[in-house]
């Protein structure tokens, strides 16, 4: 158990494991994901907004999709945009939801390899010397494990689009972008294209509200309009990272290259230390 930093050491969510899989589990997922693959790309199973885990597709390549629309954006309209927290996606996923979108989605066959490879799975805990009792693993995908994170794109991969917003994924780091003529038109859009309550109950994912960003990317100063989640306001910010880039509200990269300095010359001073 790794600790993380800052937080309370008498607490177990303090806490980070590391993660042990079986070998003859890694082998048998590296086995499977070949297959699995073509299947997926040939039906176009997951979303192309989503750019985790994929081929081809890095966080640069989504940073750039991003700045490119709140860029055409600046000159004359505004962009509203709220960055979406997924409270312990990998972790919560919902093995009944996952197995039934699998069986909707993949040939059968596929399907009940999927869903007897995570039924009655189980896990234990080391701690110095000690071991705790084995436990079941009632949700969530096999972590550092190459079939988890494809696993969590299908399950993810039903993220209504709309015309006239923009999604962008990368793995559970969720943006949905709006632009509008006004801040009225560009919040109202973000509004309403935003996950909604019955749809986070029904699939059991839950949204962070307090750790997501509303941010407007605008040239113009304006009173803020909320964007709400389960009926809970988001926080409002002039900056917010995403994908290891800071973006401010008028896209200037000052922000983003003081945080990197700052960061150099912590790990300088570690170095000479």
């Amino acid at each position: 158990m790794i600790p993380k930093p800052g937080n309370p050491p008498h607490e177990a969510a303090s806490y980070r494991p590391i993660l042990l899989l079986p070998v003859m589990s890694k082998l048998f997922e590296k086995l499977l994901i070949k297959r699995l693959k073509p299947v997926i790309e040939r039906k176009t199973l997951i979303p192309s907004h989503q750019f985790g885990f994929r081929s081809k597709h890095s966080t640069i390549d989504q940073v750039h999709r991003i700045t490119n629309i709140v860029e055409n954006a600046l000159e004359e309209k505004v962009c509203s945009a709220v960055f979406l927290d997924v409270a312990q996606a990998f972790d919560k996923v919902w093995h009944e939801g996952l197995n039934y979108k699998l069986r909707t989605i993949l040939p059968k066959q596929y399907a009940e390899i999927l869903e007897s490879y995570l039924a009655e799975r189980f896990f234990r805990i080391k701690q110095g010397d000690a071991y705790s009792e084995l436990k079941e693993i009632q949700a969530g995908v096999p972590q550092v494990s190459v079939l988890g994170p494809v696993l969590y794109l299908l399950y993810a991969s039903d993220l209504p689009v709309l015309e006239s917003s923009t999604v962008a994924t990368f793995a559970d780091n969720t943006a949905i972008l709006a632009i509008g003529s006004s801040n009225e038109e560009s919040t109202d859009i973000t509004n309403s294209h935003k996950p909604n309550t019955k749809m986070g109950k029904k699939w059991h994912i839950q949204l962070n509200q307090s750790k997501s960003i509303h941010i407007n990317f605008t040239n113009t100063c304006f009173e803020q309009i909320p964007i709400t989640i389960n009926n809970q306001k988001v926080p409002y910010a002039n900056t917010t990272k995403y994908l290891g880039m800071t973006l401010d509200a008028k896209l200037r990269w000052k922000a983003h290259v003081k945080k990197k300095r700052d960061e150099l010359d912590l790990r300088y001073k570690k170095c000479i230390g």
